[in-house]
């Protein structure tokens, strides 16, 4: 069938299918909050309290109140993107080709794929440092040679996700919210550690006279947005959510119906998130902010180091590795389809066709070696963050959206939040530009 055909029976079908009734809360509707709950609570907030408490009291501060309008703005942008895409059933991919043709859908292809592989590479080298400290620390032995270590991590778990990947995927799909809960748990957990003694007004913002001025304001803002577009990010999952909800409300509706979910559900996450962040930073000195990067560790993997607590010795680290664990895996998953999907499109511009185990073998071997070199090399992981993670996906989240907004006819509507609009623009380039910024 054509897409001008099935955009017909699209229309057709919507004039007489009965939809649920706008104006109330159904439980789908909290299902997917609750989704969005889950997706976007993952490994990267173990690293949102070393990044926000360089700068002190500021930097919490900061990320206060710019954690929300980021998160929301974002998310709502791209949704608004995919509203009126005649292919978003087929996923974000075939509403860029829709929008741009075929060379916008190539850039974004290889946009994706690198964008999943660098956050790939990111947990190969904090699952490998979690896994050495708690050997180090917990079990009290020296850690075999690094290079080993790394090797067998990676090489064993894209070991069990190629030959149990269903199997895997449900099991992490259960221990989202035991995670969640522990956040949560350990956030009270450390409220007798909190020590407002420690922590500084401005943290490393500083000038010599003690004070701040408008440009360290600026660079402490430049510093917490990108690990908040990071740490929050979830935009795999908006096209099967705009999906859904075009499905139960009908395209009059949605718009409303899909900001009020992810207000609840963004309001929830951005709040279990910046408390376990505060309740982190309040627990730590500048000394241990500093050493934790320098360690290259998760929160929770430093914070049992400092603490002598028996319950929280033992099962901070071993959740950082489950939920670091849970990260490399669904993230294998999606860069070796990206990079099936870039074979494919270049076989058909080359009129060329693969033998698919032979494919199957090279990205295989691409993605163990390449994951395991980095892992060993041990590189920094807020610079990474900073340098390649958040540009890349402030350039899907924030950036493209926007653009279609603005180039494409029928998004024109959406135009008329100029303010929301700028900001997601605003927060898009200063992510992108944040690489510049790690460099200097």
């Amino acid at each position: 069938m054509s897409r001008n055909a099935a955009e017909v029976n699209r229309v057709v079908n919507e004039e007489h299918h009965v939809y649920k009734d706008p104006n109330k809360w159904h439980r789908q509707d909290t299902t997917w909050a609750l989704s969005f709950f889950g997706t976007a609570i993952g490994a990267g907030v173990l690293f949102l309290p070393i990044s926000i408490g360089q700068g002190g009291v500021l930097t919490l501060f900061l990320a206060l109140i710019l954690a929300y309008p980021i998160v929301y703005f974002s998310h709502r942008g791209l949704a608004k993107m995919i509203y009126g895409s005649k292919s978003v059933g087929d996923g974000i991919t075939a509403t860029v080709h829709e929008y741009f043709g075929d060379n916008g859908r190539v850039i974004f292809d290889i946009t994706y794929f690198i964008t999943l592989y660098a956050i790939l590479i990111m947990y190969a080298v904090s699952i490998t440092n979690t896994t050495m400290s708690l050997i180090e620390n917990q079990v009290g032995v020296t850690p075999p040679p690094r290079i080993l270590v790394s090797f067998v991590l990676v090489l064993g778990l894209i070991f069990l996700v190629n030959n149990g990947q269903d199997t895997i995927v449900r099991i992490m799909e259960y221990i989202v919210y035991p995670f969640i809960a522990f956040l949560v748990i350990i956030s009270f957990f450390l409220i007798p550690q909190w020590d407002f003694t420690n922590i500084s007004l401005f943290g490393r913002f500083t000038n010599a006279d003690g004070g701040i001025g408008i440009g360290g304001i600026l660079s402490a803002a430049w510093l917490v947005i990108p690990i908040i577009v990071f740490s929050f990010n979830h935009f795999p999952i908006i096209s099967s959510f705009v999906v859904k909800q075009r499905e139960t409300y009908g395209m009059k509706h949605i718009e409303r119906k899909t900001a009020q979910i992810q207000r609840v559900s963004y309001i929830i996450t951005v709040a279990v998130v910046m408390f376990f962040g505060i309740s982190c930073v309040l627990s730590m000195s500048a000394e241990d902010v500093m050493l934790a990067q320098e360690q290259n560790l998760p929160v929770l993997s430093y914070l049992a180091n400092k603490f002598d607590m028996p319950f929280f010795v033992w099962a901070a680290p071993i959740v950082s590795f489950i939920a670091i664990t849970k990260s490399f895996l669904g993230h294998y998953v999606g860069a070796f389809e990206g990079a099936q999907d870039l074979i494919k499109i270049y076989g058909e511009a080359m009129d060329k066709q693969f033998n698919e185990k032979t494919t199957k073998n090279i990205i295989l071997g691409f993605l163990i070696i390449s994951s395991w070199l980095i892992a060993f090399a041990n590189p920094s992981i807020l610079d990474l963050i900073d340098m390649i993670n958040a540009p890349l996906i402030a350039a899907i989240l924030c950036l493209l959206p926007m653009y279609a907004i603005y180039k494409i006819p029928a998004l024109e509507k959406y135009r008329k939040n100029y303010i929301s609009n700028s900001f997601v623009i605003i927060v898009g380039i200063l992510v992108v530009l944040s690489s510049i910024r790690v460099l200097f």
